[in-house]
Parts: C-alpha cells; sequence; structure tokens
C-alpha cells in the first residue's frame, strides 16, 4: 500500500506540472494553484489521509506529499513569473510609439485679460519714467489709513468696508500704503506706480471681495497739478488708443488736497450718450489728487519743499472700458469660451 500512495502523489504531481506549463495566463494559473494546493486542492487531501494510514507508512507518505507541494510551489512561483515576462512584453510591444505619426493638438493659453490690462498700464507709466513699487497685502493700520490722513475717527473710514485680521491689522482696501512704505524708505524726487490686489467686503455685478488697483505717485519740487492732468490725459488716450475727450471733476480723497475725478466720453457711445454711461456721454474711470501735506508729515518728507500727485483706478473697471465686458464676474468664472477672446 505504501507503494501505490507514492504512485498516486507522483501521478498527481505529473499531471499538475504538465497543466501548470499549459496555463495560459495568469487566471487559468491561479485556477490550477487553487485545484491542487488550495484548503480543498487535490495535494491538500492527500496530506489530510496520511493520519488514516498504518504507522509505518506515515513518514514516507508524508515526506512524498509535502515533497511535492513544495515543488509544485515552486513551479507555479516560476510559471507566474514566466506569464509575467510575456504579458509585460506584449503591453510593450503594443504600447511602441510610432514618431512618424502627427502629434496631438494642443491649446493655446495667453494672459488672462487682467493681467493684459496690468501689463499695458506699467508699460505705458514706464514710458513716463514710473518704476513699479510693490507691498504686503496685509497691513497695518497705520500704513493703510493713519499715514494716508485717515485717523481712527475719520468718516472717510466708512467708505472702506474692511477685512480685519485683528485690531490693528487688515487686508489692504487699496494700494495706496506701498506709496506710504516707498516714501519712508526713499527720499524724492521719486515717481513710482504701485499696481496689486486689494481687498473689500463688497460683490456685485461690479464689485468683487478681491480686485486689482494701480495707484500712482510723484514727489519733486516742481510737481504740479497740470503736471497730474498730462500724465493722465497722455495715459488715457495711449491706453482705449484713441483721441478720448478727459475732464477733471472736484472730489474729495483725505490723502489728496485739492482732489479731482476724472472722467473720459464713453468710449460705447463716442459721447453721445447710451445706456452704460447713463446717457451723460461721460465714464468715470479713476481719481486723483494733489498729495496732502498730513501725509508728507507721516512719511517725513518736507512739504514746504516738495510737492506731489497722486492718482488710483480700479484694473477690472478698465478692463471692463476696454474690452466691452459687461459683468465683472465674468474675469474670475474661468469660462473658457469667453477667456479664449483675449489669446
Amino acid at each position: 500500500m505504501d507503494n501505490s500512495e507514492l504512485n498516486d502523489i507522483d501521478g498527481l504531481r505529473g499531471t499538475a506540472e504538465a497543466a501548470i506549463s499549459a496555463a495560459a495566463d495568469e487566471a487559468a494559473l491561479e485556477q490550477l494553484r487553487v485545484h491542487y494546493l488550495g484548503k480543498k486542492g487535490a495535494l491538500t487531501e492527500q496530506l489530510k489521509r496520511v493520519g488514516g494510514l498504518p504507522p509505518e507508512q506515515r513518514r514516507s507518505v508524508g515526506q512524498a506529499v509535502n515533497a511535492a507541494k513544495q515543488s509544485l510551489e515552486n513551479r507555479f512561483r516560476e510559471r507566474r513569473e514566466s506569464l509575467q515576462t510575456e504579458s509585460e512584453a506584449a503591453r510593450s510591444a503594443a504600447e511602441v510609439i510610432d514618431v512618424t505619426l502627427p502629434g496631438r493638438g494642443t491649446g493655446l493659453g495667453g494672459p488672462h485679460p487682467i493681467t493684459r490690462t496690468l501689463q499695458r498700464v506699467e508699460a505705458i507709466f514706464g514710458q513716463l519714467g514710473f518704476g513699479v513699487a510693490e507691498g504686503p497685502e496685509i497691513e497695518d493700520d497705520f500704513h493703510n489709513f493713519e499715514a494716508l490722513n485717515i485717523p481712527l475717527d475719520h468718516p472717510a473710514r466708512a467708505m472702506h468696508d474692511t477685512f480685519y485680521i485683528d485690531e490693528h491689522t487688515l487686508l489692504r482696501t487699496h494700494t495706496s500704503p506701498v506709496q506710504i512704505r516707498y516714501m519712508l524708505e526713499n527720499p524724492p524726487p521719486l515717481r513710482i506706480i504701485a499696481p496689486g490686489r486689494v481687498y473689500r467686503c463688497d460683490s456685485d455685478v461690479t464689485h468683487t471681495a478681491m480686485f486689482h488697483q494701480v495707484e500712482g505717485l510723484a514727489v519733486d519740487e516742481s510737481t504740479t497739478f497740470a503736471d497730474l492732468k498730462g500724465v493722465l490725459i497722455h495715459f488715457v488716450r495711449e491706453f482705449f488708443e484713441a483721441d478720448l475727450k478727459v475732464r477733471f471733476r472736484p472730489s474729495y480723497f483725505p490723502f489728496t488736497e485739492p482732489s479731482a475725478e476724472v472722467d473720459i466720453s464713453c468710449v460705447f457711445c463716442s459721447g453721445e450718450g447710451c445706456r452704460v454711461c447713463q446717457r451723460t456721454g461721460w465714464l468715470e474711470i479713476l481719481g486723483c489728487g494733489m498729495v496732502h501735506p498730513e501725509v508728507f508729515r507721516h512719511t517725513g518728507v518736507d512739504a514746504e519743499r516738495f510737492r506731489g500727485y497722486a492718482f488710483g483706478m480700479g484694473v477690472e473697471r478698465l478692463t471692463m472700458l476696454r474690452y466691452g465686458v459687461d459683468d465683472l464676474r465674468l474675469f474670475f468664472d474661468n469660462d473658457l469660451d469667453m477667456l479664449r477672446q483675449f489669446r
């Protein structure tokens, strides 16, 4: 009976090895493994029968079953590695790149319209000798308000819906603090623009909580309001590439005196009157004025010797007017069809 048991085991191993060699893929190989070596597999059943054999046969049959099991496990591992190698080779052959095929088309991007406007503004003022200055978007109360002649009890603070971080720290509401920082660090004469993001609690068709401004500053011994007018009229006509009419209306800003708001003839109706300009023929685009002596006092500039002018404009408004966009939110909706127009 000993020889019969051993012959059965040898026969089972031979049949299993032949099936393993013929397995076409890893799924078929796994089925064979379960059939022979699983919990209810053929070789496992042989091992369970060892306990029922006469004592003198158990040792030799048990050794034969374990040897067959070890041999089959090795054959399964070798065949699995072989199938994986064949599969990888076939996949690599299928993924060969034909360099003679035409390339895939790629979409071309371009600067965002806000970025285009900023670049254009910087280029125009750069031709007039203005440098570009930058500053932090998280500001303190002194630079954002007090140094600009807007003390704590000043009614002008009601004009700014401010994002406060704490009692003395806030998100800047304009880029004028950059002018303050620049004057504190650089003696006049000076001529700069300060483009950048600013923040206010406001959101509708023409306002967003985050938007962009460009503010300008020039300080010298002989600076006059006439110089300011000349610079801004030149800028307007260069930016819109048209001989637009420009007018200066008296206004109020706490950091300039005298102050003015600048209007241009409507770019949509050429001053005839339309819905955009509310039938007036004019569009407001920026504010300006001569630097207030209190601002010079806070920055250590001698107001008896130096005079300066400042101006500020909203970049989104300029962009809307230049490109005919009637809803500010379109700039931030990431609508690719809309943005492709500016490539």
